[in-house]
C-alpha cells in the first residue's frame, strides 16, 4: 500500500470512529488513545467528573497504596456537546491527563467498568484529587 493510500484510510478510519461514538470534532482535534487493555475504569460524574483507571487488578490494597493506577479529570471545554460518548461495547472518554497538556479521546471497554462501590469508594476517598 502506498503512503497516499495509508493517509486516506488514516483520516477515513478515525472519521468512521468520530461517527460511531457520535462524537464530532470541533474547534480542537484531540488525538485517540487506546485504553481497551485496562483491568478496570470508572467516572466520577459523566459531565465534571474524575476517571479513575488501572492496568492491573484493582485491589483494596491497591486503592490504598494508590500507585497501580490512573487518574485524571474529564475534558469539558465549551465547543463539544458532551465529554462522555458511549456505545454498547466501548466508552468514549474527553481525557484531561493534566500532564504536558495532554488531552485524549480514550477509548474503554464497557465490561470492564468498575462497578464494586466499595472499592470505586476507597479509590476516590484516598485519592481524590
Amino acid at each position: 500500500m502506498e503512503l497516499e493510500e495509508k493517509i486516506d484510510q488514516y483520516f477515513s478510519l478515525q472519521k468512521e470512529i468520530h461517527e460511531a461514538f457520535g462524537y464530532q470534532e470541533d474547534y480542537r482535534v484531540i488525538p485517540m488513545d487506546d485504553a481497551r487493555d485496562v483491568k478496570w475504569w470508572f467516572l466520577t460524574d459523566e459531565k465534571s467528573g474524575k476517571l479513575y483507571y488501572g492496568y492491573t487488578e484493582l485491589t483494596e490494597e491497591i486503592a490504598l497504596e494508590g500507585n497501580e493506577f490512573y487518574s485524571s479529570e474529564i475534558y469539558t471545554q465549551r465547543h463539544l456537546p458532551k465529554w462522555v460518548y458511549r456505545t454498547n461495547q466501548y466508552t468514549l472518554v474527553c481525557n484531561d491527563t493534566h500532564a504536558d497538556l495532554n488531552v485524549f479521546l480514550t477509548i474503554f471497554p464497557n465490561d470492564k467498568e468498575l462497578k464494586d462501590e466499595k472499592l470505586k469508594a476507597s479509590v476516590t476517598e484516598n485519592w481524590g484529587f
